[in-house]
């Protein structure tokens, strides 16, 4: 009778496991659900984001903004000299924008209108 226990404890284990269930009880929200609802929770507009960003361009606490602005829209089109070292350079594909971001000091040094690998130097400094 122990073994026939033991056997169906561990079998429901395994189903457990693999359908993904502790994982679930651990963190009810993961997944594209949570992604979803932390989508915006500005209530701004694409063009007030924008506003926004270019009026703190260089100001601590811009990075955050731009992260928080646009979570899970941003793609890196590569890292160039500039800002305290390397910035790296991210697309929104929604808006057409391109942010250059440093993250030593969690700033945003540049902006411009297109998909733009490399700033010109005197702009990511």
């Amino acid at each position: 009778m122990k073994k026939f226990t033991i056997i169906t404890a561990l079998a429901l284990g395994c189903v457990a496991t693999v359908s993904g269930l502790p994982n679930q009880i651990i963190n009810p929200y993961s997944g594209q659900v949570q992604a979803q609802s932390m989508k915006d929770v500005t209530g701004l507009s694409i063009s007030q984001k924008i506003d926004l960003l270019a009026k703190g361009k260089g100001q601590f606490g811009s990075g955050d903004a731009l992260r928080r602005f646009f979570f899970g829209d941003l793609e890196p089109l590569g890292v160039q000299p500039g800002g305290a070292g390397m910035v790296v350079n991210l697309y929104n594909k929604a808006n057409d924008m391109t942010f250059s971001y440093c993250s030593t000091y969690d700033v945003v040094v540049a902006m411009k209108k297109g998909k733009i690998a490399n700033f010109p130097a005197n702009e990511v400094k």
